[in-house]
């Protein structure tokens, strides 16, 4: 009877950990209402890809350097392997959230055209600005569009502290 109870209590967890467990739609339209009113980097990304691995560092200092002002990068990883992705996540650390999309549902979603795509999402959940790739020489810009975001309010003002009052 004791097994019979442990048999029912571990196949009652399992089913509720397996009916818990979302599909990346899911965690990416969770993660998206978590960061509501938020400025958000959603980046695609590979393993296998090149400019991908180069992007990471520059995200992590994004994420570091804006969180504090409203500021989220989430990424979506395409690879058909997980091992693949916890490979590259190993060499390559990622200090913002990462959804495992295996079958590239979001990507189809978002059309995207090449690796990285990354999509500046502002703070009313509009894509704001559509980058295919990523270019060491234009962080610069990818900065500037992301302050030039988080200057405004959630809809669409500019807030009144980004202009100074000169005595």
């Amino acid at each position: 009877m004791k097994r019979f109870v442990l048999t029912i209590s571990l196949f009652m967890s399992f089913a509720s950990l397996s009916a818990s467990i979302d599909t990346p739609e899911e965690q990416l339209q969770k993660m998206l209402s978590q960061h509501k009113g938020q400025v958000v980097y959603l980046d695609f990304w590979a393993s296998w890809c090149g400019p991908c691995r180069k992007s990471f560092p520059w995200m992590n200092m994004a994420q570091s350097k804006y969180s504090e002002l409203g500021f989220s990068v989430i990424s979506i990883n395409l690879d058909t392997e997980m091992p693949l992705a916890k490979d590259f996540l190993k060499e390559t650390p990622a200090s913002f959230p990462v959804i495992y999309d295996p079958d590239g549902t979001i990507a189809q979603a978002y059309k995207i055209k090449g690796m990285p795509s990354s999509y500046l999402i502002d703070r009313d959940g509009n894509i704001a600005k559509a980058h295919t790739g990523f270019f060491t020489n234009k962080q610069d810009l990818y900065q500037q569009e992301i302050e030039n975001l988080l200057s405004k309010k959630a809809d669409g003002s500019v807030s009144v502290s980004d202009h100074k009052v000169e005595n």
